[in-house]
């Protein structure tokens, strides 16, 4: 039996066809591997404790300490940073204040898209950024606000635009964490 020659460029021909299978399937396969180990990006990963469930605080009607209601739906889309201090907080609350109104400070030309929400009534010598709101104390809306009540001190929260609490930073959190967060969601809008 004679055997057909095989022509020159044939045999370069299926590796090249078989190294591009291998190229892209391989990225395929090393993709699915990344993905379902858990690993992400440091840029995809969040600072603060993502809520799951999100606490649901829209049906709340807040007081303002000042007289009125606080509106979960505002003109613009407004992200919150709340937090709900107990009340013998003085020293360590004037202080996390201070930080608060750095961080809003650092948002720049989107700062007027957070409010910071204080929960009760702040001390004496705490930052009063324009962005601050002030609302009583409501057992429903500390409800709403998973293990507000932490031994270790004061957790931070993150409530988005529609009234979802969404994210928790847990007491002594680096304030830079809170605020690379709350850009990244500030870039949602």
């Amino acid at each position: 039996m004679i055997l057909p020659d095989v022509p020159p460029g044939r045999g370069r021909g299926r590796l090249i066809l078989l190294g591009l299978f291998v190229l892209f399937f391989g990225s395929v396969l090393g993709a699915g591997v990344l993905r379902f180990s858990g690993w992400q990006p440091d840029g995809m990963k969040n600072h603060g404790q993502l809520l799951h469930p999100p606490g649901d605080v829209r049906a709340l009607n807040p007081a303002l300490a000042d007289g009125g209601t606080y509106r979960w739906q505002q003109p613009q889309r407004t992200w919150r940073i709340a937090l709900a201090p107990p009340v013998a907080c003085v020293a360590d609350c004037v202080a996390l204040s201070q930080q608060l109104d750095t961080v809003w400070r650092l948002f720049g030309h989107n700062a007027d898209q957070v409010h910071i929400l204080w929960i009760g009534t702040p001390p004496p010598g705490a930052a009063q950024p324009s962005s601050l709101r002030v609302l009583a104390r409501d057992p429903a809306l500390l409800a709403a606000l998973p293990r507000v009540d932490d031994p270790a001190g004061v957790p931070v929260y993150v409530i988005d635009p529609n009234g979802f609490v969404v994210m928790r930073f847990a007491p002594g959190f680096d304030p830079a964490e809170l605020r690379a967060d709350l850009a990244k969601l500030l870039k949602l809008i």
